[in-house]
């Protein structure tokens, strides 16, 4: 049996500020990402249907997310006062693993160049 790594990206628009960092460090004023959530999946092949899960079954499961993510101020969302790419990563595998168990991993790109990935613990 195939074993397999599927990756769902999604996108988002968020404002946040970084509340422990300094006050004269620039994390630490208002400012906004176009963020990049990539959703890694593994697990064995279904073989009848050819694939490890439907990709419209990972969306319907992201989607409540995205929903409170999307063109909203990070730091007022429950969890995320201190929203770090590390401790989004974080917050984003801890409300999707228990709905989506073949998750291996959450990646979170800040920017173009900088991105941070969460393997679960």
């Amino acid at each position: 049996m195939a074993n397999i790594e599927l990756v769902r990206t999604y996108t988002f628009e968020g404002a946040h500020r970084l509340p422990k960092v300094a006050p004269e460090h620039k994390c630490a004023r208002l400012h906004g990402h176009s963020f990049k959530v990539e959703l890694r999946l593994s697990g064995p092949l279904d073989d009848q249907k050819g694939w490890l899960m439907d990709y419209a079954e990972i969306d319907e499961i992201f989607d409540p997310l995205w929903q409170q993510l999307d063109h909203h101020y990070l730091n007022d969302i429950e969890g995320l006062d201190n929203p770090t790419s590390e401790n989004l990563a974080i917050w984003i595998w801890n409300h999707l693993k228990p709905k989506l168990p073949e998750l291996e991993a959450t990646v979170v790109h800040e920017t173009c160049e900088a991105h941070c990935i969460y393997k679960g613990t």
